[in-house]
């Protein structure tokens, strides 16, 4: 798998705390072994984001992206729950 950074997402990583960021480069790193790991709680979305599926950092921490072919993931978006789908 191979993973494409959207200049958003890069943003909003960039202001991450410390521990967010550890914490997301083994969810990363997990994601690239197995996307469908039961720890990332991979999902499709609906709403505004059909189309885009979701991966669990933290409790509250999100990643949106989309599959762009078997092997390439596009992440678009980072943030917690509620400022993303509100």
């Amino acid at each position: 798998m191979r993973i494409i950074l959207h200049k958003n997402f890069n943003k909003k990583y960039k202001k991450l705390r410390l521990n967010e960021k550890k914490k997301f480069k083994g969810r990363r790193n997990l994601f690239l072994k197995n996307p469908f790991h039961p720890t990332l709680n991979n999902h499709p979305l609906h709403g505004k984001y059909v189309g885009y599926r979701s991966i669990g950092i933290t409790g509250d921490l999100r990643v949106i992206y989309e599959l762009l072919n078997k092997n390439t993931a596009f992440f678009v978006d980072m943030d917690i729950h509620s400022n993303l789908y509100s």
